[in-house]
């Protein structure tokens, strides 16, 4: 028996012992049954690849009882739906290098070398700016075309 077939199995096994439908298990995930059915029968031709397809191993991993985070890591290993072996293959290949990333910066003084400094930025204006400013023209207006007419219209004055 193949190491996906072993897997398989292991998923089809915890959720018979657990008593949970696959339908229970579809309706929690939200996929068709049909796609659960075809995972159980080593069949993953129907199933999205990366990020969805180790959510749904992970909320069926859930429903059955087990550990997610493993079977999600085995999933990925064993199938190449997961696409997050890269993480485990750059960990692996740190490892056989044992070398810790030595890479210095050549320059260590200020960040901006040989730049004035940026003048700090004005305030915001207050939300009510615009409508003060609206309000002041609309009385610059007022008093330079309606003043000529105000003052012709005054009644006169009579001195006493």
């Amino acid at each position: 028996m193949s190491p996906q077939e072993t897997f398989v199995t292991r998923l089809r096994r915890n959720r018979q012992r657990c008593r949970v439908s696959l339908d229970e298990i579809a309706a929690e995930i939200r996929v068709k049954p049909e796609l659960l059915e075809a995972l159980e029968n080593n069949d993953l031709s129907g199933w999205p690849r990366g990020l969805y397809a180790r959510a749904w191993i992970r909320t069926y991993a859930q429903a059955v009882g087990l550990e997610p985070s493993d079977t999600v890591d085995e999933f990925c290993r064993l199938f190449p739906q997961g696409d997050r072996r890269a993480n485990g293959t750059i960990r692996e290949i740190a490892s056989i290098v044992a070398a810790p990333p030595a890479y210095q910066d050549e320059y260590s003084g200020p960040e901006r070398r040989n730049r004035p400094p940026e003048p700090p930025l004005a305030p915001a204006p207050p939300w009510y700016a615009p409508v003060t400013q609206g309000l002041r023209n609309a009385w610059v207006w007022l008093v330079t075309s309606a003043g000529p007419f105000l003052r012709a219209r005054r009644a006169p004055r009579t001195t006493l």
